[in-house]
């Protein structure tokens, strides 16, 4: 039921700051009038109430009004999805004392760290939930290959392989983190599976400086960054367009950065639709359970991004850049590690051992 809003006290401060000013107009007025008419024996009584309601009204501003409306707008970016340095600022007033106690184990709740922990969890329990399932799958799969290659059928067994590898490495692997090089190969992989689908026109091309490709190989990322969006690029870019489709995924370093980009020369984006999934994009990952992400498009972009958030911080991640007719590129951004314990944001710890399982 939506209640009257002098229930809230939003709607009152504004109220008594109205009222302030109208006092302060009606001095005003009053010191005027006794100017006008000569009553020079009332110009100081009404001086020294126009001051006091001045000062009452300017302190009013300082202390309640304007503290009061950056506790609110700073909530309003956190219903929005962003996160700022601290919804309790220790340099700024607080409602109350319990309310300060109520934001701070809000913070607690909502860290990133907390949140990373229940993923993994959550994470760790439904490979738990389908370890019945894997070795009947790639037996099976198997099974299949062993048949095809008895019965000549070479690009069966081969796409049955090909298959195989790319279950393995998505539900057997729970690591967090993994080589560049091996998401790589689960790239080149699913490529190959798409293949068998797409033929001739769809071809893949990754570039990297020879002098650097050793280097970053070795570098860390979080497990299934790039298929999720060669995926996308490849279902909604290269897919849509009549004749052959180009995708490229291009590595190189700037400092302590390692750069990817996937890029394809599909149908594109239009500008409002790149502006959504960039704002999408820059919001935050405790953003990420609400239902309306689910409903949107853009799901594997904003899975992609909000793991490499939670798991680095908001200074990485996705940005996407694109034309109508010409095609798209995701720019992922993640810092250069070679192993996990390198993440030093303490508040969002990972996990140093690969898996509790």
């Amino acid at each position: 039921m939506k209640k009257h809003k002098w229930y809230f006290l939003s709607y009152r401060v504004l109220f008594l700051g109205i009222c302030a000013v109208v006092l302060t107009a009606f001095f005003l007025t009053m010191l005027l009038a006794a100017f006008v008419r000569g009553e020079h024996f009332l110009l100081i009584p009404i001086i020294i109430g126009c001051v006091l309601a001045a000062t009452g009204v300017w302190l009013a501003y300082i202390w309640v009004i304007r503290p009061y409306r950056r506790m609110e707008e700073r909530m309003k970016l956190f219903l929005d999805g962003y996160t700022t340095s601290s919804m309790s600022n220790s340099e700024e007033a607080q409602m109350t004392p319990t309310s300060e106690m109520m934001t701070h184990k809000l913070e607690e709740i909502m860290s990133s760290a907390e949140l990373l922990n229940i993923n993994k969890r959550q994470a760790q329990y439904l490979a738990l939930q389908n370890q019945i399932n894997p070795h009947f799958l790639y037996n099976t799969l198997e099974s299949i290959r062993s048949e095809a290659l008895i019965a000549g059928l070479v690009s069966v067994a081969d796409m049955t392989e090909a298959l195989a590898s790319f279950f393995r490495y998505t539900i057997s692997n729970v690591e967090n983190l993994v080589s560049v090089e091996e998401e790589l190969q689960n790239c080149k992989t699913y490529f190959k599976i798409q293949q068998y689908r797409f033929g001739e026109r769809l071809h893949l091309s990754i570039e990297c400086k020879e002098e650097e490709k050793e280097e970053i190989y070795s570098y860390r990322l979080p497990k299934l960054t790039m298929q999720p969006i060669l995926e996308n690029s490849i279902i909604h870019g290269t897919e849509c367009k009549i004749g052959t489709g180009h995708l490229k995924i291009c590595l190189e370093c700037t400092g302590k950065r390692l750069l990817i980009r996937i890029s394809d020369d599909g149908v594109g984006m239009d500008a409002k639709t790149l502006a959504d999934m960039n704002e999408r994009l820059q919001k935050s990952a405790k953003a990420f359970s609400a239902k309306e992400s689910e409903t949107k498009g853009g799901i594997a972009l904003v899975n992609v991004n909000n793991r490499i958030h939670l798991l680095f911080g908001e200074e990485y991640g996705l940005h996407v850049y694109s034309m109508p007719d010409v095609g798209t590129d995701v720019e992922i951004t993640l810092p250069t590690i070679m192993s996990d314990r390198e993440i030093k944001n303490e508040n969002r710890n990972l996990a140093y051992g690969t898996s509790d399982l």
